[in-house]
């Protein structure tokens, strides 16, 4: 049905059912997205996108069980993008889709221009990431919230604002997603030479990107 529905959305979509054969179409490089479900037979959701992040950085948006937070946080830790609890309605996963389509393909500048602060380059068109002369590999959803960041070093960025510019949608209450992803970035990136990281929390306020 989501499929059918899709379509009608101007999307074209194909769908398989269980976790086996998602990794295999995932994998495939035919899709620019993948929107994968937690509960498959033979192999899960988690599973799967563990796979996934292993050999590709293609955006996933995960389905999960409304109010399954284990599942809905190892997904986010694991590279998910974005996630949708069910049941939903298909006109929002449409939205999230096309919001997370948007930041992996567009940039709000030249996208031949990189994006420098510190040790780090970002290359938006490209969606390309070097960290201290190295490449760093880096999720959609990453990669947006770290060029926000960027665009911004030295200073503090709301988590409102990282979640529009970002996220592509407003912040709402109690959404550890921003979070989630700002930890894995911390741990790619390691810690400065004091031990601390080099995105700061502001408690209250939001996250800054440290210049050195």
């Amino acid at each position: 049905m989501l499929s059918e529905y899709l379509g009608r959305e101007g999307l074209v979509a194909s769908a398989v059912h269980d976790g086996q054969s998602g990794e295999i179409e995932a994998l495939s490089g035919r899709y620019d997205i993948v929107v994968l479900d937690v509960m498959l037979p033979r192999l899960s959701g988690i599973e799967v996108l563990r796979r996934i992040r292993r050999a590709s950085d293609v955006p996933v948006l995960l389905l999960t069980a409304r109010g399954d937070d284990i599942d809905r946080i190892s997904g986010l830790d694991l590279g998910a993008d974005d996630y949708v609890p069910k049941p939903c309605s298909p006109g929002e996963l449409v939205a999230r889709l096309r919001a997370i389509l948007r930041r992996v393909s567009g940039s709000r500048d030249d996208p031949r221009a990189p994006v420098t602060a510190g040790g780090l380059t970002l290359w938006p068109g490209a969606r390309r990431a070097e960290w201290q002369g190295k490449s760093l590999e880096l999720t959609g959803t990453e990669f947006g919230l770290i060029e926000e960041l960027a665009r911004n070093v030295g200073h503090v960025v709301s988590k409102e604002q990282l979640s529009l510019n970002a996220l592509g949608r407003a912040l709402t209450p109690f959404d550890r997603r921003i979070d989630v992803h700002i930890s894995s970035i911390r741990n790619k990136l390691g810690p400065r030479d004091d031990g601390q990281p080099w995105i700061i929390g502001i408690r209250g306020k939001g996250y800054q990107l440290a210049s050195d």
